[in-house]
């Protein structure tokens, strides 16, 4: 299978990013058979360290594919990294903006030109103490809802325990195994064909979270809680809400 191309700056980023992968971690990347070898796909994962966006980039990219990451906009000001953002093909997300409609149209043209596009429905690294997938917004729904693509499932494990943003601890040795699993795709023909509404996006959600959650309990061969944290709230299943399109999440 040919690799897909992805020009000057994904080369750049991959020649940063897989001898840094192996330098704090020991990586094992699985289910990568689920992503098709060509045409639009979209990526859904949990979020539990800023190392996360890395080891996504390299499951996709050891799939010989190229990934588009939706992230926050903050990120393209950045000097150099910002430059990378650009050559690459990354989607910004303008929150609380006028532009926040773009980055939605911008992730969908995408999907519809064949790219994997990914998504951390948290909007940021989980306030779950446990790692747990938090409460989660609602674009990553919107997208796989406008987009006929094959939907995959994603977790990382590990990767918190090389950088604990929250407690401000960064332990790279010993080395530590990173997990990076994708399940099947969901299966979403129930919802094909309907309104896209507020209830209707908070299902989809939830089904992706739940599916993220379970595969986070095979890789951790642990029993999943029975609902999403909230911060100030106990793990409860979450209360519908307006599906903004500034709340679409992306790495924090």
């Amino acid at each position: 299978m040919a690799r897909e191309k992805g020009g000057f700056w994904v080369g750049v980023a991959a020649a940063v990013f897989y001898p840094l992968s192996y330098l704090v971690g020991s990586p094992r990347y699985e289910g990568r058979e689920h992503l098709p070898a060509e045409g639009g796909a979209l990526v859904v994962a949990n979020h539990i360290s800023y190392l996360d966006p890395v080891y996504t980039a390299l499951w996709v990219h050891t799939a010989r594919r190229v990934p588009r990451f939706l992230a926050k906009a903050s990120l393209w000001k950045i000097p150099v990294f910002g430059k990378v953002l650009v050559g690459s093909g990354q989607i910004p997300v303008y929150r609380d903006s006028a532009d926040a409609q773009h980055s939605l149209s911008a992730a969908v043209e995408g999907l519809a030109d064949g790219k994997v596009v990914v998504i951390y429905p948290e909007g940021t690294i989980t306030r779950d103490p446990e790692g747990w997938p938090m409460h989660s917004r609602t674009g990553a729904a919107r997208l796989a809802l406008s987009s006929d693509v094959p939907v995959l499932p994603m977790v990382h494990w590990g990767t918190r325990e090389v950088y604990d943003h929250y407690n401000k601890k960064f332990r790279p040795l010993p080395r530590t195994r990173i997990t990076v699993k994708a399940g099947a795709p969901v299966d979403l023909s129930a919802y094909r064909g309907r309104p896209i509404d507020a209830t209707i996006l908070r299902e989809v959600t939830e089904l992706f979270m739940t599916r993220c959650k379970e595969l986070l309990a095979e890789v951790r061969d642990e029993t999943p809680p029975p609902g999403f944290y909230r911060r100030g709230a106990a793990a409860t299943p979450a209360a519908p809400e307006a599906p903004e399109v500034e709340r679409n999440g992306g790495p924090a």
